[in-house]
């Protein structure tokens, strides 16, 4: 089916093995889903915003909501897209792609998880290097920054294996202890220079005005 009036919906990324897309709602369910079976060690709390320690209905309904609401909100001035992450056709995580005033500042960040038993398997750098394509090569971008709690190995490692570096560290409450949270920017140079996973998009021209382009 083709979405007419929400060309966002053409939107293909494409790597080796991933393909990052919006999803269906079948496939958002699907992902909600995959969200209860877990994403991190249940003792550990890899993320800010604690999202994940919600009971798993609670969990799974907020996730859905959480990516229409970016739909809904969405303008050329401030804009939020969560791409699916298939692997096999099986929806196994989210790679997000934010930016305000991107026309002006021409910067993007980037968020992401994945569930659990697809972990450790390189897909969170490949994911990752498929929305800096995305945003360098297919939208312009001058520079992309990124944030992970200190002891996220996982999400740091990526960080640093596709050339950013480190911008600072900030101080934030993680559950209701104090955390660090190591923030990261990468230019279009360094960029360039660590460039190592082949990707391709496609049906983004059509998607330009969303963008502010």
């Amino acid at each position: 089916m083709t979405v007419t009036h929400w060309p966002l919906f053409q939107l293909r990324v494409r790597t080796p093995r991933l393909e990052l897309r919006l999803p269906t709602i079948e496939e958002l369910d699907a992902l909600a889903q995959l969200s209860t079976e877990g994403v991190h060690d249940p003792d550990q709390m890899p993320f800010a915003v604690p999202w994940t320690d919600q009971p798993p209905a609670e969990r799974a309904r907020g996730l859905m909501q959480f990516h229409w609401r970016q739909m809904a909100n969405w303008t050329p001035q401030d804009w939020n897209l969560q791409l699916g992450v298939f692997l096999d056709d099986h929806i196994v995580g989210v790679q997000g792609i934010i930016a305000r005033d991107f026309m002006i500042l021409r910067e993007v960040g980037t968020g992401s998880w994945l569930g659990q038993r697809y972990q450790s398997q390189g897909i969170g750098t490949e994911m990752r290097a498929a929305a800096l394509e995305l945003a360098f090569s297919g939208l312009g971008a001058e520079s992309a920054v990124t944030a992970a709690l200190s002891d996220n190995t996982a999400s740091n490692t990526v960080s640093r294996k596709l050339g950013y570096q480190p911008n600072g560290m900030v101080r934030t409450r993680v559950r209701d202890t104090l955390g660090y949270e190591q923030r990261f920017k990468l230019d279009r140079d360094r960029w360039q220079q660590h460039r190592t996973v082949s990707v391709q998009i496609g049906g983004l021209e059509l998607c330009l005005p969303h963008f502010g382009l």
